[in-house]
């Protein structure tokens, strides 16, 4: 497999809900009019906490500074691993699933904190850019690594990195982070971009100024309907991820859909905000996934991180997780 190194140096950072309106048009801006912005990544997500952004620096500079931003202080590399040969079959896992053993594992031995984005086409590892050296020589023995540079694919270098790593010994990592899974139900969904144009309006009243529907049903502790949108458009790919009530908004055959209709139940991981730099946070989760082969979405905020499973395995995914907690304590 081949691990690719993007060329967009990225900036994630957090707007508070009350600042939001001074945002407003740099984020319309963005998401909808990508050709008055040299931007070329950017994804916005809607928690109940706020709005993180995840931005490449040409759209940092559109964000106006305010003391309702804050902004993680790293700069972060995307990464993304691309199959060769073609021969993934629809029955793997697909998400960070197929991905914990070969990257999310390895990095979290080696104490390197990632932020994770999955969207409706890839999934992108986002790794802080002082990382990368000892990223590259953690994952060379399993992938080709290859670096974009002015838009050209390249044999990636090893920025002087040899030896003198030593391996930890592998360690058992349990959750230890209060899990939630809310009432809701969402889809993973895309949309062609030539159409952007004529949902703007909606999108736009989706991201910034309707509640949300809430689902009907469930009711319990960790069952309350909570707000969570996502929206990306990276390299010309748009991204969503929605609650199914606000699916149906759209107007048909918009979105993409698969031929199941599949719908995902989240799991929200985090009692405190969990920050930047506690390492194996994805691992804790993804790893009791893939062993169960379950497939997976994963999208980590500035505050909480969220796991998307399909909405037949939810149950058996809490316990399988909450029994990873307790063999922990």
């Amino acid at each position: 497999m081949e691990l690719l190194i993007l060329e967009h140096r990225l900036r994630v950072s957090s707007v508070a809900r009350a600042g939001l309106a001074l945002c407003t048009h740099a984020l319309v801006k963005l998401a909808f009019l990508p050709s008055r912005t040299r931007c070329k990544f950017f994804s916005l997500t809607e928690t109940p906490e706020d709005y993180t952004i995840i931005v490449d620096e040409e759209g940092f500079k559109e964000l106006p500074q305010s003391e309702h931003l804050s902004v993680a202080e790293a700069t972060w590399l995307a990464l993304n691993v691309v199959s060769g040969g073609g021969s993934s079959s629809s029955s793997q896992p697909i998400g960070v699933t197929k991905i914990a053993k070969s990257v999310i594992a390895p990095l979290a031995d080696h104490n390197i904190s990632v932020f994770m984005l999955s969207t409706y086409q890839t999934d992108f590892i986002l790794v802080r850019e002082r990382d990368l050296p000892l990223v590259m020589h953690t994952l060379s023995s399993e992938f080709t690594l290859l670096r974009v540079v002015n838009g050209e694919t390249v044999a990636a270098n090893s920025l002087g990195v040899s030896n003198g790593f030593v391996k930890p010994k592998m360690v058992k990592r349990p959750v230890v982070h209060p899990l939630s899974s809310p009432s809701n139900m969402f889809c993973v969904t895309s949309l062609d971009p030539d159409t952007l144009p004529s949902v703007a309006t909606l999108l736009m009243d989706v991201m910034f100024y309707s509640p949300g529907a809430k689902e009907p049903g469930a009711a319990g502790e960790d069952s309350g309907h909570i707000r969570f949108f996502s929206f990306s458009l990276i390299e010309g790919y748009v991204s969503l991820v929605m609650d199914k009530q606000t699916t149906h908004r759209f107007p048909n055959n918009v979105l993409f859909t698969s031929a199941s209709g599949e719908l995902w139940k989240m799991v929200r991981i985090g009692g405190q905000p969990l920050g930047f730099d506690e390492c194996g946070i994805v691992a804790q989760i993804s790893e009791p996934l893939a062993m169960a082969d379950i497939p997976a979405y994963y999208i980590s905020t500035f505050k909480f991180d969220h796991a998307l499973v399909p909405e037949e395995n939810i149950q058996s995914v809490i316990g399988a997780l909450r029994t990873n907690e307790s063999a922990g304590q």
